[in-house]
């Protein structure tokens, strides 16, 4: 039988502005709401990032993640994945801040550097609600994410091996997944372990569906399958059709307001739940089941809700 399928809902993520819906997670009180009825809606992860809950801006505080995190907890058996990526132009001590002082089940790292546009978005809007931000959109422009070989080093030895968090590998890229390969064959990360697959982003792979193939495949020449667990999310209006996609493939996926405004061509979403109950329908439609969070942690080998410092 095939295996359930793992939704990852990301409530609100480090990309979007205030400006572009009225439906994006930006208190703790919000962020804690939209994570709870994405976990009641059947996603098994939820990808966390805080904002400040003045203005909605990226904010990597530990004290600001504490004031949701518990409240999620309590509510639901969700695993909880706090990012490591944080918000553009943050240094990587200070995107870990969050994970080292919460210790999680799973934390997110990108496993590459590369360009990461999101300028194109000033295109579209011709007001802004925060003096904010134009500026952080436009600074995208001459921007390169940063994560070098020393960097990753270190989140894997501060996260995983003092805290026992396992991760969520982000791979943007073919590149991602051989430089992930590496970090394996030096003994730095243990099976099984977790791939995500990101399409979409303007420097990264493209929303093509060939990539999404040609990525599964080279994962599979890379890794044992065994060993591994795969999962695809696309930005914008290629969310659906890509979920859908590795859910046909054996994969998992990821949705949330984080990757994509919309639940349709024009249409905001309204909850981050109504992805989740679009993206399960079509996976049940399908014949599949979604994977609970023990089945999640099982297949993750993920260290229990129990071991968390929240």
């Amino acid at each position: 039988m095939p295996k359930p399928v793992i939704i990852t809902c990301a409530p609100t993520g480090g990309i979007h502005t205030p400006t572009m819906t009225p439906h994006l997670p930006i208190t703790p009180a919000d962020i804690a709401t939209a994570s709870i009825e994405a976990a009641e809606a059947g996603a098994s992860i939820i990808h966390l990032h805080a904002r400040d809950p003045e203005t909605g801006k990226p904010d990597a505080r530990p004290e600001t993640f504490k004031q949701f995190l518990p409240v999620i907890k309590q509510a639901t058996d969700a695993v909880m994945n706090i990012t490591t990526g944080g918000g553009l132009g943050m240094t990587m001590e200070e995107r870990l801040r969050a994970a080292v002082a919460a210790s999680p089940e799973m934390a997110s790292l990108n496993m590459g550097s590369i360009n990461f546009g999101i300028f194109p978005l000033l295109e579209k809007y011709s007001g802004w609600k925060h003096d904010w931000e134009a500026p952080f959109l436009e600074m995208t422009k001459d921007y390169i994410f940063p994560n070098t070989f020393a960097t990753i080093e270190y989140a894997l030895k501060e996260l995983g091996d003092r805290h026992g968090t396992r991760f969520e590998f982000e791979c943007y890229d073919i590149g991602h997944l051989h430089n992930l390969a590496w970090f394996v064959d030096q003994g730095l990360v243990k099976p099984p372990f977790f791939i995500q697959m990101v399409f979409g982003i303007l420097g990264g792979m493209g929303a093509d569906p060939a990539h999404l193939t040609h990525m599964h495949h080279t994962a599979d020449k890379l890794f044992d399958a065994e060993n591994y667990e795969w999962s695809v999310l696309a930005a914008g209006r290629h969310q659906m059709p890509f979920a859908t996609q590795s859910a046909m493939l054996g994969g998992n996926l990821r949705v949330g307001l984080e990757d994509s405004i919309y639940i349709g061509p024009g249409e905001l979403a309204k909850s981050n739940a109504e992805q989740v109950r679009k993206i399960r329908s079509i996976i049940e439609n399908l014949g599949l089941r979604v994977a609970t969070p023990d089945e999640a942690r099982k297949r993750l080998a993920l260290k229990g809700g129990d071991m968390v410092n929240f």
